[in-house]
């Protein structure tokens, strides 16, 4: 095979996993959001995010004043993690650069029904975007599953490039 049709095969296959990752991504209602604190530990919370953008990045709200804002400011590497082991559909992990917007326009774009009690003001009100810089996919129905050798499961390098 020569350069440019292995280039073709590697990106089909980047296209497919990036799909395979949105139909589980598009699934589910909450994902974790795993950061670092200041001793190097890591520290997870459940969060409600918006559905992935075109180029996989993910946005969701939070309270400017909360411990994970100061985490991102420390060290804005970030894992987002999605799965469902009810229905075993399969798993999705998002390793990333978190950034923090605190613009308005974004703010209005993207707002949701409960900001109305959660900040009353829209005083505290925070979103992150998570820029992928990779994505580790487990889609089961795709028959999309670990190496059976070394466990690794298929995974997408972005590397700040779009995921289109």
């Amino acid at each position: 095979m020569d350069a440019w049709q292995n280039g073709k095969v590697e990106m089909e296959k980047r296209t497919t996993l990036i799909a395979a990752a949105r139909e589980i991504m598009e699934l589910h209602k909450y994902c974790a959001i795993i950061t670092v604190d200041a001793a190097g530990r890591p520290q997870i919370r459940t969060m409600n995010p918006f559905p992935p953008e075109p180029d996989m990045s993910v946005w969701m709200a939070t309270n400017s004043r909360s411990r994970k804002v100061r985490e991102i400011r420390h060290n804005p590497h970030v894992c987002l993690y999605y799965a469902d082991h009810q229905t075993a559909t399969g798993s999705v992990a998002i390793s990333g650069t978190a950034v923090l917007v605190d613009d308005p326009a974004e703010k209005e774009k993207r707002k949701r029904d409960y900001w109305a009690q959660a900040f009353p003001d829209r005083q505290y009100l925070l979103l992150i975007k998570i820029v992928p810089d990779r994505i580790d996919v487990l889609n089961y129905k795709r028959e999309m599953v670990n190496d059976p050798e070394t466990w690794r499961i298929p995974t997408v390098e972005l590397g700040g490039q779009s995921a289109d």
